[in-house]
């Protein structure tokens, strides 16, 4: 978006018709996290448009063709807890892909995130890390979560997430620019306590039902 160069919201017909059922407060948790599942299907496919790619030979029936394969390893991210509803719907596209976790709460008075937890593949840094967290609000959490990964020595780090609002792209955007985030829809704001408006409420609660 030209407001927002960091970020690619994903305009589909299928994205959209999944939104729509998840923001609904009638949807029951059970539904809620099929729906984020495919929708993080259909985002990991918009965000890998680019990846490299190397080539290698393979026997086909008949032949031996010239193919291409990933050049190298993923690894996917989830924030907990709510990022994990995601891998799974990313894992559909990427099943060689690895699994690190990130783990940070959000202080309620301060709106900062407070990190608690981080295990990452020992190779991640030598390939592609997907950093997956359903909302992009504040931003504070992408940023802390996305500074671990750089400590981890990660450098290529792209950020999927459900839905984003501007303070959060603006704060990805001041720490971390080369990150880029793509996303199923920006919405318009932020309430007092923090929260993404019109947004889908809490979405680990909606997910676990807590």
């Amino acid at each position: 978006m030209s407001s927002h160069p960091n970020l690619t919201v994903v305009d589909h017909p299928l994205v959209a018709d999944k939104l729509s059922r998840l923001r609904a407060a009638s949807t029951r948790p059970s539904e809620f996290r099929r729906l984020v599942h495919e929708l993080a299907t259909l985002l990991t496919y918009a965000a890998t448009t680019d990846l490299p790619l190397r080539a290698v030979p393979v026997e086909t029936p008949l032949e031996t063709a010239e193919c291409r394969r990933l050049a190298g390893p993923v690894t996917v991210v989830p924030v907990l807890r709510a990022g994990l509803g995601m891998t799974q719907g990313v894992l559909e596209l990427l099943p060689e892909a690895r699994v690190g976790h990130v783990g940070l709460f959000r202080d309620e008075e301060t709106l900062e995130a407070v990190p608690y937890y981080r295990k990452l593949p020992p190779d991640a840094a030598d390939g592609l890390v997907m950093l997956v967290d359903p909302m992009l609000a504040t931003g504070h959490t992408a940023v802390s979560a996305t500074g671990q990964l750089r400590d981890a020595g990660c450098r290529d780090i792209r950020m999927l997430c459900l839905v984003a609002a501007p303070p959060g792209v603006a704060n990805m955007a001041e720490h971390h620019p080369d990150v880029p985030i793509v996303a199923a829809a920006l919405d318009r704001e932020l309430d007092a306590r923090g929260y993404i408006l019109p947004g889908l409420g809490d979405a680990g609660d909606r997910q676990f039902g807590t």
